[in-house]
């Protein structure tokens, strides 16, 4: 189960997470988020993992697809809220290597001078 909410304030998309994110999972966030990056040309985005209990590589590669949709539009991705089970395996698939790692969805916004 996955429960995906989203709020567009200040340029930046924040999509809040929480449950199970995996192969059973990732077509609600394609349909909530996915979708509305191409549609809309949303350059930046934050994912907040707070309340994510598991990711799988398939949940990891459609934040990965999500980061290439922004960075072609010239944005920029940020993650929160990592726990260490989310943060381990983000660190082993190389995601953390591409998306903004920051503690929080204000840290995020400090982060990419938008104000």
């Amino acid at each position: 189960m996955l429960n995906v909410s989203t709020e567009f304030r200040k340029g930046i998309l924040f999509v809040r997470l929480k449950g199970h994110l995996n192969k059973n999972t990732i077509s609600k966030l394609n349909k909530k988020v996915t979708n509305i990056v191409k549609e809309n040309g949303i350059r930046n985005i934050v994912f907040n993992f707070a309340n994510l209990k598991s990711i799988d590589i398939k949940g990891i590669n459609t934040i990965f697809y999500n980061y290439e949709l922004c960075k072609n539009n010239n944005g920029r991705s940020f993650m929160c809220g990592n726990n260490d089970n989310i943060r381990n395996k983000l660190k082993r698939s190389r995601l953390i290597n591409y998306v903004y790692e920051t503690t929080d969805e204000l840290n995020a916004i400090k982060l990419m001078n938008i104000g």
